[in-house]
């Protein structure tokens, strides 16, 4: 039988700055096994994402991965250029972390009563690439969230934050200080990826950097630790 999944968020889920988490989460099980739909959009906080639940619970799946609050964490950081962007993304209110908590319940909550599906919330990919840094302690604060959320309403937690930290460890990246993503440096990286030919893991590679390609947007070793904690949490008990 066909496992349907529904995979929500933002830029890391809709992967065109990304390498694509659901393409490698495919590509872990056999032809017909899992059926991928992807609900993701760019630069989308907690709050946009609960907007736009209704595609997603007319045609409800067997499974529902949340993968939001990167940008959410990013506006708590220094030099985030909040009300900038609460005007592109229309949100009614300054991001906080009080505001992510509210917002991501009511995303559970929709989705927990208006389908039957599994859900899994992931904890946050790791910002930047030094685990004490404050990006790093932003994620890790947030995905602190996330997983209070998840217990609060008894949905899977999927530890992505925890196993990224780990392969950070592990791999003693150099001490590359984070950098806020600008809309230039986004389309320098498109540039790149586009018109150059580079892959996402050459521009990580030139970069020094272990998960991403730029603090934020996972490469390959980034991207296949989403779909691990996907797999691991959710379907190696289904399939």
């Amino acid at each position: 039988m066909t496992i349907r999944i529904a995979c929500l968020g933002d830029s890391l889920t809709r992967a065109q700055f990304s390498v694509d988490y659901l393409h490698l989460l495919q590509q872990r099980h056999p032809r017909g096994d899992v059926r991928l739909a992807r609900f993701g959009v760019n630069g989308d906080f907690a709050y946009n994402l609960l907007q736009r639940l209704d595609a997603v619970v007319a045609d409800p799946p067997d499974v529902i991965t949340v993968l939001i609050g990167t940008n959410d964490a990013r506006a708590s950081l220094a030099g985030y250029p909040v009300e900038q962007i609460m005007k592109r993304k229309h949100l009614p209110e300054r991001p906080s972390a009080a505001w992510f908590r509210q917002c991501l319940e009511a995303v559970v909550e929709r989705l927990r009563t208006r389908t039957d599906a599994t859900i899994g919330l992931l904890s946050l990919p790791v910002l930047g690439q030094q685990p004490d840094g404050a990006a790093a302690r932003a994620s890790q604060a947030y995905s602190a969230i996330i997983a209070e959320v998840a217990a609060a309403h008894e949905v899977t937690y999927l530890p992505l934050h925890e196993s990224q930290i780990e392969e950070l460890r592990r791999a003693d990246p150099p001490p590359i200080p984070y950098r806020e993503v600008t809309p230039a440096a986004v389309v320098g990286v498109l540039l790149q990826h586009a018109v150059l030919r580079r892959s996402l893991d050459t521009i990580s590679s030139r970069r020094n950097l272990v998960l991403t390609t730029d603090h934020i947007h996972q490469n390959s070793r980034g991207a296949a630790l989403v779909a691990e904690a996907i797999d691991a949490g959710l379907l190696t008990r289904s399939t």
